[in-house]
């Protein structure tokens, strides 16, 4: 009986072990903090910039939480140069990004101040 239920253990981590996965290895998105950027797909995105808000086809994907964020992020009016900084438009955006609740390729807090890493 003890080495059927260690058989059945086995196979049961052999079975679901593969599909065990990390949402943003399979985008192969990485970020990189000295540079301000995300990286998805071997496209390089700024992490600073004017950015715009659509339904379908973003350059990455965005969740925004309230705590342990890749990123804190600060809107702003006008001159979004510094790392964190977003100005919202409707037109010639430097990056557009997609707001999801689920399998985000970047989590951001919304701060008033200090933004960055």
């Amino acid at each position: 009986m003890k080495k059927l239920l260690l058989l059945v253990i086995f196979l049961l981590q052999v079975v679901v072990q593969p599909f065990a996965f990390d949402a943003k290895s399979i985008h192969n998105v990485s970020i990189d903090t000295k540079n301000c950027t995300i990286t998805k797909d071997g496209r390089v995105f700024p992490l600073h910039g004017k950015v715009q808000i659509v339904d379908a086809f973003p350059d990455f994907t965005v969740k925004i939480v309230d705590a342990f964020a890749d990123i804190d992020v600060q809107l702003v009016n006008s001159f979004p140069d510094d790392c964190g900084e977003v100005q919202l438009v409707d037109v010639f955006p430097d990056v557009r990004v997609q707001i999801v609740e689920s399998f985000p390729d970047l989590e951001v807090k919304l701060v008033e101040s200090f933004p960055g890493f």
